[in-house]
């Protein structure tokens, strides 16, 4: 029996052992709430697309960081224009820099200007995995994975070779994977790209929560789907884009299919709160305030 299919038989089994209205639909469990008692948690913050010499919207991303506690994430284009060794020490040290020790990267296009992105390997160092871009490590009992968009993830690359080893071994944890190139977009600038279409694959195979991109300077958050946008509130993967973290904003295009909620008026991070069972998020800009939010269990 394939895994999927096994997983969604032990779901729809624990809807009818649950009763009620989950018997009837499983996705009428899918509202998240807190377990009683202490669990295990973690929070995950961040963004992407960030330093810009001259620009504000870092140093005011990084002043919301200042009183987010937890890991920080980045979704690529660390520090602009070219990811020099100069743009990180003049760029991105002065904001987001002072986060660096709790810092778990991902690097961007923009990282790969200076060649094999070596100025962003040798500013985060241990931090950014061994090399490749891509590693794996554990955040509130989930298995959160930083992947490279940058260099090859087709099926058959030894990027998604490792994905695909990193999934099966670790079946019992809520995923959440990030990257720089959206799969999914409404910009008018990049869009949707499919050069991640067999990763959000495996992701959604191996019934993986949610992925977190950037590259495109918006935030979106999609519904639930299956690798060909098909929307899927069982099974499927939320992506959000987040390329909010300093760059300047885009405009949006055409809604695509499953798009939920579109801003791009300020800068701002996504916050999430992960636990064993489930996640919350939040998306707070400059002023502080909160723009989306909302919480799901692990399916």
């Amino acid at each position: 029996m394939p895994q999927r299919v096994r997983r969604t038989a032990v779901r729809h089994r624990l809807a009818v052992l649950l009763g009620g209205a989950c018997a009837v639909a499983l996705a009428g469990c899918g509202e998240y709430q807190a377990p009683e008692g202490p669990p295990e948690t973690a929070v995950l913050v961040g963004a992407g697309d960030i330093a810009v010499c001259g620009g504000s919207g870092d140093e005011a991303t990084a002043d919301l960081l200042d009183s987010i506690p937890g890991i920080v994430f980045t979704a690529g284009d660390n520090a602009y224009p070219d990811g020099s060794a100069t743009n990180f020490a003049d760029c991105y040290a002065p904001s987001w820099g002072r986060h660096r020790d709790r810092t778990r990267p991902s690097p961007g296009n923009h990282d790969y200007h200076t060649a094999g992105a070596a100025a962003y390997f040798a500013y985060f160092g241990a931090n950014a995995g061994d090399g490749t871009g891509y590693y794996a490590y554990r955040a509130g009992g989930w298995l959160v994975l930083s992947l490279n968009s940058n260099i090859a993830a087709d099926a058959g690359s030894p990027q998604h070779q490792w994905l695909v080893d990193q999934l099966a071994a670790d079946t019992g944890s809520c995923v959440l994977a990030y990257w720089h190139h959206a799969r999914f977009s409404s910009s008018s600038l990049h869009g949707s790209d499919t050069r991640m279409a067999d990763v959000f694959s495996a992701l959604y195979d191996a019934g993986a929560e949610v992925a977190i991109v950037g590259h495109d300077h918006t935030y979106e958050r999609f519904a639930r789907q299956t690798p060909d946008a098909v929307a899927d509130p069982v099974g499927g993967v939320r992506q959000f884009v987040v390329g909010t973290g300093g760059g300047p904003l885009y405009a949006f295009g055409p809604s695509e299919a499953n798009s939920e909620l579109r801003y791009n008026a300020d800068f701002g991070v996504i916050k999430l709160t992960l636990d064993p069972h489930g996640y919350a998020w939040e998306f707070v800009v400059t002023d502080g305030s909160t723009v989306d939010s909302g919480a799901e269990t692990c399916r």
